[in-house]
């Protein structure tokens, strides 16, 4: 798992590349809050267009990176999901708890 880091005016883009899976989301994890500990940002957008397959790990990733962001009374934002990664968050009813586009 690659994470591809950009921050600008308190935005914090994060780009995932390869596969979202209980390995790679664990140290995913740590450099998404490390990322966040650096950057306290009002919005994290994760990017998922590169995302070869994921399962609900990353569910768990998303989740607790909303939770974060709630701490900071900031914003989360997934897009750009590929539709395999897609059907595992609509499986599981996350756009009911964070915005995707």
């Amino acid at each position: 798992m690659e994470i591809q880091e950009k921050t600008a005016d308190r935005n914090l883009l994060l780009a995932f590349s390869g596969e979202l899976d209980h390995h790679g989301a664990r140290d995913a994890l740590r450099r998404i809050e490390l990322a966040i500990d650096a950057a306290l940002p009002r919005k994290l957008v994760l990017d998922l267009a590169g995302v070869t397959f994921m399962d609900s790990s990353g569910i768990a990733l998303i989740l607790r990176s909303q939770q974060r962001m709630q701490l900071l009374e900031g914003s989360l934002l997934v897009c750009n999901v590929p539709p395999q990664a897609r059907r595992v968050l609509d499986a599981a009813g996350i756009s009911r708890l964070v915005t995707i586009r």
